[in-house]
Formats: structure tokens, C-alpha cells, sequence
């Protein structure tokens, strides 16, 4: 039985050679941008955009 999350996911027959680490594991995550978007055929339709909605460090002033 495991206990926790996973550090990474290996799947030979939808993603031959490849291995999908978790990036929030990594000491230095930057060091290792994103190369895709994956799983996207069932997402919400604003999720393509979502990253051009403003960010904020913390809580938004109100």
C-alpha cells in the first residue's frame, strides 16, 4: 500500500519515454519551465485563458 503523493507518473503506453515529475517536489522548480498542456480534452473553456487574469502576491485590496 502507498502512502502520499506521487513524485512522478510513467505511463509507456500514452507517453512512451517520458516521465511526468512533479514539479512542487523539485528544490529549484524554475529550472525546469513547463513544455505542455496535458489532459486539456475536458477542461473548462476559460482555463485556456487563465493565465492572462490578473495575479496578486496576496489577497486583492477590496
Amino acid at each position: 500500500m502507498t502512502t502520499g503523493p506521487s513524485l512522478f507518473y510513467v505511463n509507456e503506453q500514452m507517453l512512451p519515454g517520458m516521465i511526468d515529475v512533479q514539479t512542487g517536489t523539485l528544490d529549484t522548480p524554475d529550472a525546469l519551465p513547463p513544455q505542455a498542456h496535458i489532459q486539456v480534452a475536458e477542461r473548462i473553456a476559460w482555463m485556456e485563458d487563465a493565465h492572462r487574469l490578473p495575479s496578486f502576491e496576496r489577497f486583492p485590496a477590496g
